[in-house]
């Protein structure tokens, strides 16, 4: 079951810090911003959606989390093995998280687009290889990725325009009935 990563996971969950094999180990499935089972939100908050197969495994790595940052505000489980963690993000990118939801991924500060890597160690044909992150070359708005696009699309992009999806909430907001239906 593949899902398409949200904007969430791409561009804000890296700023937790948390490590992509300490998440996929823990079966992580997809980041949001919000959660829509709930009817009270957190404000300037990110929701990490996990199904984790070793129970004990899960719960040595909450461990550590709640050890680790301040920012864990909240854990709790649905049905079917689902289990969602609630952080608080860092008030010093609130302005650059915003950015991000308007699409202006391009706008967002310095500062902010180096908690990204510029290279990420990827598998081609079976061999480990560097490759220029995803956001970076959204940040950066590289030739490779306009020219990807415009193909793609069949579209010619403007100066001034971002190369990367609009947010969209709905996207953005987790709903167990739209992973039951993939």
């Amino acid at each position: 079951m593949e899902i398409k990563k949200t904007i969430t996971s791409i561009f804000i969950l890296p700023t937790l810090k948390i490590g992509k094999e300490r998440l996929m180990n823990n079966g992580f499935i997809n980041a949001y911003s919000k959660d829509g089972h709930k009817e009270i939100q957190y404000e300037n908050c990110i929701y990490l959606l996990l199904k984790p197969k070793n129970l004990d495994l899960f719960r040595e790595f909450l461990d550590q989390e709640y050890a680790r940052t301040k920012s864990i505000l909240d854990d709790y489980a649905y049905e079917d093995g689902y289990v969602v963690l609630v952080y608080d993000l860092d008030e010093n990118f609130k302005k650059d998280f915003d950015l991000v939801r308007q699409g202006k991924y391009s706008k967002t500060s310095l500062k902010f687009q180096n908690l990204f890597p510029k290279s990420v160690n990827v598998i081609r044909n079976g061999v480990y290889v560097d490759e220029t992150s995803l956001q970076y070359r959204v940040f950066n708005k590289t030739e490779d990725l306009i020219k990807y696009w415009e193909e793609k699309l069949d579209v010619t992009f403007e100066k001034d325009q971002e190369i990367w999806e609009m947010f969209v909430e709905e996207k953005e907001t987790l709903n167990l009935n739209n992973l039951k239906n993939v």
